[in-house]
């Protein structure tokens, strides 16, 4: 059993055998290696029981102790790259979290820096694209998909779904539109 004080509110907390993280800040690199799996685990479950903000936090940690292992290295070194290719999945996940959170912009930023290093990766094309249509973005949309499509053709009923939603919301969007500036131009 561990005993924590909250020096700012004076109150201690037990806690059980084996329930105590560290921070990741505090951790050796090693430590920080070993931990990366176990935090995306828990990542993964807590966003299985629809914590998303939760689970979005544990990815984030997970992708900064191996951000700050990879700052160690020479960029484009091997131990670099598979830093960097532990970090993509991470980095997606994080991305499904902040589409959920309809955080579209960051989902835009992080899939874009993926695609740059990564260029054939199916899911940051389709996690792009949904962001893209979820702003009004229907040009750059129709592209993602096009090419989760010519990456993964078995893709086609997923894109396809996606492509009649946003051709719903575009019809919606130009019914809405109709409507508000019928009065201006009739005057």
């Amino acid at each position: 059993m561990i005993l924590f004080s909250d020096s700012m509110m004076g109150c201690w907390q037990v806690e059980p055998p084996g329930s105590y993280q560290q921070d990741p800040w505090a951790m050796t690199d090693e430590e920080k290696l070993q931990a990366v799996p176990l935090i995306h685990k828990e990542g993964n479950e807590l966003y299985r029981q629809g914590k998303v903000p939760e689970a979005a936090a544990k990815y984030y940690d997970a992708i900064a102790c191996l951000k700050n292992l990879q700052m160690k290295e020479q960029p484009g070194s091997p131990d670099w790259i598979e830093l960097d290719q532990k970090i993509t999945p991470l980095l997606l996940n994080y991305c499904q979290c902040k589409l959920q959170s309809e955080e579209y912009y960051e989902v835009l930023d992080h899939c874009s820096s993926i695609l740059n290093k990564y260029e054939d990766n199916v899911k940051a094309y389709f996690k792009r694209g949904k962001a893209h249509a979820a702003v009004w973005n229907v040009a750059e949309a129709q592209a993602d998909f096009a090419k989760v499509l010519s990456l993964d053709p078995s893709l086609r009923p997923v894109v396809s779904k996606e492509l009649r939603s946003l051709e719903a919301r575009l019809r919606e969007k130009d019914a809405e539109d109709k409507i508000r500036f019928k009065g201006i131009f009739s005057q």
